[in-house]
């Protein structure tokens, strides 16, 4: 009688070492790409702020090129110094394209700042941001240097609330701000 080969001899199997570097592999993957998942959440959140605060900076420059500065028929210059852009829609009573005090762009400047929700709308304007503000939006105008009578220069700063206080006095861009700078010229009208 031949003895039956058993069939446990050939079977193979991993061995308990071999498990525990499986796993270990297993487990650093999974950490990593919880990591990965954990950085790219952050880089959306800071890509998110900074497109809302440009979009922003956008609305207020494309405010400020649409006044008019340019020259009437006659061919005298014609500037509008009246409309008020820190009210939503922009009304009457404001200084228009008026050059800006000094530090508007470092400070809350009355005719200068506005305020604005979680969403871009209008809450308030004036030296202190209201409690419902999430951004301020911060601009000047200034006429060029070598020819005052004829070109301004926009700035325009969104930030959000909790980056800027009134006593910053930098205007070096923060993480998720916008700046940005415009050069107006007279055309006839």
């Amino acid at each position: 009688m031949a003895l039956a080969k058993s069939t446990f001899s050939d079977a193979s199997g991993f061995t308990l070492a071999e498990v525990i570097v499986s796993t270990a592999i297993f487990v650093t993957g999974i950490v990593a790409l919880g990591q990965l998942f954990a950085m790219s959440t952050m880089s959306n959140r800071a890509a998110r702020a900074t497109t809302s605060t440009m979009v922003l900076a956008q609305q207020k420059m494309e405010q400020l090129r649409g006044l008019a500065w340019g020259f009437d028929v006659l061919g005298l210059p014609l500037s509008d110094t009246t409309t008020d852009l820190t009210t939503s829609p922009p009304g009457t009573g404001g200084s228009g394209l008026s050059p800006s005090p000094p530090g508007t762009l470092t400070q809350n400047t009355a005719g200068f700042v506005d305020y604005l929700d979680q969403y871009g709308n209008w809450v308030g304007n004036g030296g202190s941001p209201p409690a419902n503000a999430v951004f301020i939006r911060r601009w000047s105008i200034e006429p060029l240097p070598t020819n005052p009578n004829n070109t301004l220069i926009f700035q325009v700063l969104v930030t959000p609330l909790r980056n800027r206080t009134d006593t910053t006095t930098s205007t070096r861009r923060l993480p998720d701000e916008a700046r940005l700078v415009s050069v107006k010229t007279r055309k006839t009208i």
